[in-house]
């Protein structure tokens, strides 16, 4: 999972993607970079770590031009090295130069890479963004196509999610896959800059007037005199009648003030919580969220069982999200150094511990040992999802099947290995009753049913 950021037509474009990269640097915290172009050469920083890290203000001064393009990157696609992070550039002999920036992961990238490097092209990662453009690129320069050609064949053979900016010298191209898996808008502010970023929040600290999403398919060329827009064809490139967006988006990876896939976060997590408490005998005092992402879910999990919210866990916001660590390592050690909970607080309380999710079982058993060191008489967990069972190929990293407790143990296994008092999963069915649109999300980490294969 990764933050994209495009800007064009302003002469603090720079500044402008750094606020907007920082606005996303919940979706990925291992790297950052950012492409400027100043209409002669196209000027690339990245380095792992945060962006007010990487782009101090002088550091931005640095990188003049009206065309930026930025990336936060959480690794899926290739190791956690400054190789792999984005945005990618591409400066061809002939004069022209690319940059660009992906959310998303490639399927079929083994078998495309070896297309392309039988042709010549070079790779310098193992990044799927790199990827994109290089094919891209490939059929612009080698092949003669122009840029939305190029970006429409790379649609059709290049298989798997990528919500994508391109930037030119004089031109944007945002994209996104036919199942439109990942989050992305833009807008045009009061002054004339066009701006695109992964989530809405990142556009609303830069005060837009509107907010679009891409829809499926889609391409938004930008240029001196404004943008227009591709409608996409879907139906020529994958094999559902309904888009297939990340459900996981909802549950977790998108902040809560976000609107994607015409829905708003916070409501979603406030009906999952609902549907979780619908129908569960549980009697509890208090209902407590793991910070952050849970907080909505457990709203609304206490609502409906009208029983208080307490924020008994304190979340130190300075260690990131725990979950895309990039190693089990530094996960675990996260856990202690992350949360903590309020001294004299769970004395002899029942506790409901809401969660959004249970992925390796790790985080949560170490959560519900320093609730019950801190004297909980009873802890109770529900997951905001259901069970974690199958890997996810499109943008989250969950790798192997191995790494997931669902695919290898019961719910009762799990409960027992946690250490909670009792265990309860949302269902797939209750899942689907908290969104508009059922059909138009993806639920294979849950039941295995891939919409896209290598």
């Amino acid at each position: 999972m990764c933050g994209i950021i495009g800007i064009y037509n302003n002469e603090s474009a720079a500044e402008l993607a750094a606020l907007g990269m920082f606005a996303e640097q919940h979706r990925g915290q291992e790297s950052c970079g950012m492409a400027v172009n100043n209409g002669i050469t196209i000027k690339l920083r990245k380095k792992m770590g945060l962006v007010k890290e990487v782009f101090t203000p002088q550091k931005l001064q640095q990188l003049d031009g009206r065309i930026a393009i930025g990336h936060v990157r959480y690794p899926t696609c290739g190791i956690s090295s400054e190789y792999n992070s984005q945005p990618h550039v591409v400066e061809t002999l002939s004069g022209p130069c690319y940059a660009l920036t992906s959310n998303g992961d490639i399927v079929n990238y083994q078998e495309i890479r070896k297309v392309l490097e039988s042709k010549g092209v070079y790779f310098a990662s193992s990044n799927d963004g790199e990827l994109i453009l290089k094919y891209i690129v490939y059929q612009v320069e080698k092949k003669g196509k122009p840029i939305v050609d190029a970006i429409r064949k790379m649609m059709k053979y290049v298989k798997g999610a990528y919500s994508s900016v391109l930037a030119t010298k004089s031109e944007l191209y945002i994209f996104k896959d036919p199942y439109a898996f990942r989050p992305l808008s833009y807008s045009v502010l009061s002054d004339g800059t066009f701006v695109a970023a992964s989530e809405s929040c990142a556009l609303d600290i830069l005060n837009p007037e509107w907010k679009k999403e891409v829809n499926a398919g889609e391409i938004v060329v930008v240029g001196k005199d404004g943008y227009r827009v591709i409608p996409g064809n879907p139906e020529e490139f994958r094999n559902t009648e309904c888009e297939q967006h990340c459900i996981f988006e909802h549950i977790y990876f998108s902040r809560p003030d976000s609107e994607i896939f015409g829905e708003d976060v916070y409501r979603v997590r406030q009906t999952i919580g609902a549907r979780l408490a619908e129908n569960d005998p549980v009697e509890a005092d208090i209902v407590v969220p793991v910070p952050d992402s849970s907080n909505f879910i457990a709203l609304g999990y206490a609502r409906q069982k009208n029983l208080p919210l307490e924020l008994g866990l304190i979340r130190n916001h300075y260690v990131g999200r725990t979950f895309i660590k990039p190693q089990q390592t530094i996960r675990d050690e996260s856990v202690y150094q992350k949360f903590n909970p309020l001294p004299n607080f769970f004395n002899g309380k029942r506790v409901v511990l809401v969660d959004d999710s249970i992925v390796r079982g790790t985080t949560i058993s170490k959560i519900i040992k320093l609730i019950r060191k801190a004297g909980a008489a009873e802890i109770h967990l529900r997951i905001g999802s259901p069970p974690v069972k199958f890997s996810c190929f499109y943008g989250i990293d969950t790798p192997t099947n191995q790494e997931l407790i669902a695919n290898n143990k019961t719910i009762s296994e799990i409960r027992e290995y946690i250490g909670a008092d009792s265990l309860h999963y949302l269902s797939i069915e209750d899942l689907n009753k908290s969104v508009k649109i059922p059909c138009s999300y993806c639920y294979a980490c849950f039941n295995g049913n891939y919409p896209v294969l290598a």
